[in-house]
């Protein structure tokens, strides 16, 4: 089968985090099926560029993985520039597809939001060539802009895209999202007549087991803070942006500070818009906080199971009710160490496998609670907590999740049969 993958944020993993289509490809070729990424040459939250020229596209093999750059312009943070070439990536996308298209016609598409644009364009590409599109929803956007940005679902510019977002998901030949409750967000919104939901599917984020196993075994780093065996070692890894919503956890180390508890010790590893405000206040603050800043993907597995407990950190918000696919969650299961989260999900994956503490915590002296009560949990339950990680990582393997992508690309296939 010859797949074509598109997606504005494809990025490859020497590159950067947003990995699950290389993961999905290395395991589809394995399975016999060519399979060719179409992404923007500008490497999302990096300073790179592929193109420095006016080539429309440069194809590259990276990690083993067939990569089509798309000439896009450069951007940083979330302005106009960006703006544009959220606008600008889809027309040249299409005149690189279809120049590929005259070579070999791929059996299906699979493209991938939160850039509605470029899914749109791939899936007229798709009904004008009469080729089966899988649309698949990483991101409820522009619900998340709604959430996260506190704009009102009445903005004409809002408006407009929850249109565009509803004709994608009525014309796509099947439906992927990334968090179980698809389904319902489609009902929520009063779609579901115009919309058929038995095309809705769903296959969350993952994690390559042999890739973080091998990994942590072969790169390891020295940090004094992470082999100290005398702290209860809480780890965050990720994003450091608003909606990380670190600030409460700072506070909740300032908390600990006044309780004179000094057994906790909680590492952040990352970089984002809000870490240097937040280190400079710890340090001020002078609590058992500290922030490592970003690290190569590579030494996320060794970093993982040094932690004794590894914490998923969010603002609260409405759409903690239709799942998580958050990329660390399944990491941190891999690691074989507890999960510890701030935010009650629907679709609970961390009170499902019973592989931490999954709780809404509204202030520091709650957060500062379930720290104490982590550190304090008795030997026979920590170990379960871990086993069970470990055995919630395995079910969400890549090498498990692309036959449940095969599934949904043949369906698409077979709905386009004569």
């Amino acid at each position: 089968m010859n797949i074509w993958i598109v997606n504005h944020y494809a990025i490859p993993p020497n590159m950067g985090g947003l990995v699950r289509h290389y993961y999905f490809s290395k395991y589809l070729q394995k399975k016999g099926h060519n399979v060719k990424i179409f992404t923007s040459s500008k490497i999302h939250n990096t300073d790179i560029n592929m193109i420095k020229d006016r080539s429309l596209y440069k194809e590259e093999i990276e990690d083993g993985v067939e990569y089509t750059f798309v000439k896009s312009r450069d951007y940083k943070g979330n302005g106009m520039d960006r703006v544009i070439n959220m606008m600008d990536l889809p027309f040249k996308t299409w005149k690189a597809m279809k120049l590929f298209y005259e070579r070999q016609k791929p059996d299906v598409i699979y493209t991938s939001s939160p850039d509605l644009f470029v899914a749109f364009f791939a899936l007229r590409f798709g009904r004008k060539y009469k080729i089966p599109v899988v649309v698949e929803v990483r991101d409820l956007w522009p619900e998340s802009i709604v959430e996260y940005n506190r704009m009102s679902r009445k903005n004409p510019i809002i408006q407009v895209l929850y249109q565009l977002e509803k004709w994608i998901y009525k014309k796509a030949d099947q439906l992927i999202f990334t968090m179980e409750g698809g389904k319902d967000y489609i009902c929520d919104k009063g779609w579901e007549k115009e919309i058929n939901l038995s095309k809705v599917n769903h296959v969350n984020n993952g994690v390559d087991l042999e890739e973080f196993d091998e990994n942590q075994k072969i790169y390891q780093i020295t940090d004094r803070d992470l082999e100290d065996d005398n702290y209860f070692k809480v780890l965050y890894m990720g994003s450091i942006r608003m909606v990380n919503n670190l600030r409460l956890l700072l506070k909740a180390a300032e908390e600990l500070k006044r309780r004179k508890i000094s057994n906790i010790k909680i590492l952040v590893y990352g970089d984002g818009t809000e870490k240097e405000a937040l280190q400079k206040e710890a340090e001020k603050l002078d609590v058992n906080m500290y922030f490592k800043g970003r690290v190569k993907k590579k030494y996320i597995p060794y970093i993982l199971t040094k932690a004794d407990v590894n914490l998923i950190n969010l603002q609260n918000s409405n759409l903690e009710k239709y799942g998580c696919s958050w990329n660390k969650l399944f990491e941190y299961m891999a690691s074989g160490k507890p999960v510890a989260s701030n935010v009650k999900m629907g679709y609970d994956l961390i009170d499902r496998y019973k592989c931490g503490i999954s709780r809404e915590i509204h202030s520091e002296q709650e957060y500062a609670d379930l720290l104490v009560e982590l550190s304090s949990m008795d030997r026979e339950n920590y170990i379960r907590m871990c086993e069970n990680s470990r055995k919630a990582g395995e079910e969400y393997d890549y090498s498990v999740l692309t036959d449940k992508i095969l599934e949904v690309i043949e369906k698409a296939m077979k709905s386009k049969r004569p």
